[in-house]
């Protein structure tokens, strides 16, 4: 387990030296415009949709670690290739290769941490897992930062680079672990797929298509914002400067590696459904201070710490989500469907961020009051659909620790009677 986690942080670690500097890099160090920079983000997006269908079956079927080492390989050279993009199509071309790979290996660590954890505890290795990303994420890009020159594209060519070693070392790190089976919360899981199987088999089970609806509400209503309709609102309505959006982001990270590991214990001895509810009453509380921010008659200082404090209580529902959801997923998985359930949590996850930035751009820079009521609405949705999400689970799977508590029945051992010799 410790090899995964580190594998994923190194990972993340090799991201954050690029994923911020995309944009910048592809519009203007090599001069391709903005209108290829949005098509690169857009190919970027699109393959780990075109990709993800097909990741869980395979990683049912072969196993997470070969499936990742191939992710890894192909995010690897994806990675090189844009560091010596010159042109559109070369541009295109690796972010396909770039996307299709980082997508992949999600899903893919997602299972092997199911693998080598017992279902108690799974919450806690998610929740390392988010701690241990987010850190790399974040200290991937403050490196990457002090690297970065944009007036020399072979700076970008060593961030590249950088992502490309990282890859491989995820590679190399996951590849000498040994898998054991799945093990499983007994009685809490259907034994198999389904007659049909795929996808049919995980469209008939009323829980799992219940959790990604709901999924796709927390995505939509949170990540699918940050950098685009929240950022929008903020320096439209609110008057936020863009450095301010690197301090409020920075917020968000330091709530999430601050109180990562203070909550997990609250989380631990809750239901989970009753976690994710809590976190949608967080959120209608962090759109409301961004309400406040954009429509409030305060100070330009009032009104940039309200808008500070929205990412902050984003972060602290991140931080309670982390532990709650991804281990849900893969206990609601049936043994054999492990892999195709993450890809498809995975595949809600994508789509969210794909439309969320669609939707919430254009609102959160034309129509503030609209945008601010739209996302606390869809806040208080992500409650409701918890609490319904709540009635199809059994209690095993909403509290996993009811099934680590040691039975009251105590067993008394009653020897047989001797019977007579004949």
């Amino acid at each position: 387990m410790r090899r995964i986690q580190a594998g994923s942080a190194l990972s993340a670690f090799g991201l954050g030296f690029t994923v911020p500097y995309l944009y910048v890099y592809v519009a203007q160090v090599r001069d391709l415009g903005a209108t290829t920079a949005g098509i690169v983000l857009a190919v970027f997006a699109m393959a780990a949709l075109v990709v993800l269908p097909f990741s869980g079956r395979a990683v049912d079927r072969r196993g997470p670690v070969p499936v990742l080492l191939v992710a890894s390989a192909v995010a690897a050279v994806g990675a090189v290739a844009m560091g010596l993009a010159a042109s559109v199509p070369a541009a295109v071309a690796a972010a396909a290769l770039l996307g299709a790979g980082t997508a992949v290996l999600q899903p893919a660590l997602a299972t092997m941490i199911v693998w080598c954890s017992a279902p108690a505890d799974r919450t806690r290795a998610f929740a390392l897992q988010f701690f241990l990303q987010n850190l790399g994420l974040g200290v991937g890009g403050l490196i990457g930062g002090q690297l970065v020159d944009e007036s020399r594209p072979g700076s970008f060519l060593l961030l590249f680079s950088i992502e490309a070693a990282m890859f491989l070392v995820l590679a190399a790190v996951v590849g000498t672990v040994r898998m054991p089976g799945s093990p499983a919360l007994r009685g809490t899981r259907p034994a198999e797929g389904g007659a049909g199987g795929g996808l049919r088999a995980l469209l008939r089970h009323k829980a799992m298509v219940q959790l990604c609806v709901l999924g796709f509400v927390l995505f939509f209503a949170c990540y699918g914002q940050f950098e685009s309709g929240l950022a929008a609102y903020g320096t439209e309505a609110a008057g936020i400067q863009p450095s301010t959006l690197g301090i409020a982001l920075a917020a968000n990270t330091a709530v999430i590696v601050v109180a990562q590991f203070l909550v997990l214990k609250f989380v631990e001895r809750r239901k989970r459904t009753r976690v994710i509810a809590g976190v949608g009453l967080i959120w209608a509380v962090a759109w409301i201070f961004a309400g406040y921010a954009g429509l409030g008659h305060g100070s330009q200082a009032m009104a940039t710490a309200a808008f500070v404090s929205t990412y902050a209580l984003f972060g602290l529902g991140e931080a309670m989500l982390s532990p709650t959801v991804a281990p849900l997923v893969a206990d609601l998985a049936p043994e054999a469907m492990v892999g195709q359930y993450n890809s498809a949590f995975a595949l809600v996850k994508q789509l969210a961020l794909a439309v969320g930035p669609a939707v919430g751009g254009p609102m959160g820079a034309a129509l503030h009051g609209p945008y601010i009521v739209t996302f606390v609405l869809f806040s208080l949705g992500i409650t409701f659909l918890a609490v319904r999400l709540g009635r199809q689970l059994t209690p095993e799977q909403n509290q996993p620790s009811l099934a680590a508590k040691p039975s009251k029945v105590v067993a008394r051992h009653r020897p047989e009677r001797e019977t007579a010799a004949v």
